[in-house]
């Protein structure tokens, strides 16, 4: 049987292992103690960190803190417009991304240093062009860090609390044709083969690994070479988040 030769994509613009260009704003808005506007390519999203002395009912008792998100894309962040949820109803999409951030930021977080508090961190996205989620993840923790910090500074955490074990960014990676592809814009993202998510600390470890077969299945040496393409794009996630915190790097 005669098989279709695949397509190679060919990407305009950047390397097929280039990520978008970043753009970090810290302290965005003035009413919080961690806020961060970061964008990838036309991908826009505010991170905002609230902090509440206390904990929530089901952790009456404990001494550790807790961490949580929420994930939100505003009416105007896509065309055609995306209708607002009402009446407490949140679709299973944005349940699944806003439980991810918080996995993903609980996991790198020393909650017994953080004391009986309540950290929530709000990723809102203001526009979207593909790796809403990734990006949410990579900045909410440069809005963590900011908080941190500020407690510091207020006197709130022990200059010598070790809240951070590691630091955490996420990306995404697939297949478009039979092109591995870095930080998948919407346009790209909407014809993969493969799509998948990784999240993984500063350290090299892993968080999270989200692969799906969206038009063909896939091979484990592609697996493989998805997971080496994302691990070179985090590292460049974090020397960005170290960067833009500079003196306020919560780790060593």
């Amino acid at each position: 049987m005669n098989r279709e030769a695949p397509q190679t994509y060919l990407r305009t613009g950047r390397a097929v292992d280039e990520l978008r260009p970043i753009r970090v704003q810290r302290q965005f808005t003035k009413m919080t103690p961690g806020s961060v506007l970061i964008e990838a390519g036309m991908t826009t999203v505010l991170c905002t960190v609230s902090v509440e002395e206390g904990l929530p009912p089901w952790m009456k008792g404990q001494t550790r803190g807790w961490v949580t998100a929420e994930y939100n894309m505003l009416p105007g962040s896509t065309s055609p417009r995306k209708g607002r949820d009402r009446g407490g109803k949140i679709d299973g999409r944005t349940t699944e991304i806003q439980r991810l951030i918080g996995r993903s930021l609980r996991s790198v977080i020393n909650l017994e240093a953080v004391g009986q508090r309540t950290i929530t961190i709000d990723c809102d996205v203001l526009q979207a062009d593909g790796g809403t989620r990734t990006l949410s993840i990579t900045g909410a923790f440069i809005a963590l860090a900011e908080s941190v910090a500020s407690l510091r500074r207020q006197g709130l955490l022990s200059p010598d609390a070790a809240v951070f074990r590691t630091s955490v960014a996420a990306i995404s990676v697939g297949i478009v044709g039979d092109q591995l592809l870095l930080d998948l814009d919407y346009a790209e993202d909407s014809r993969a083969d493969v799509d998948s998510n990784i999240v993984m600390t500063g350290a090299g470890e892993f968080v999270e690994i989200q692969g799906t077969a969206e038009g063909k299945t896939f091979r484990r040496d592609q697996l493989d070479a998805l997971l080496v393409l994302a691990e070179k794009g985090i590292r460049c996630l974090t020397d960005l988040q170290r960067e833009a915190l500079g003196t306020d790097w919560p780790l060593a």
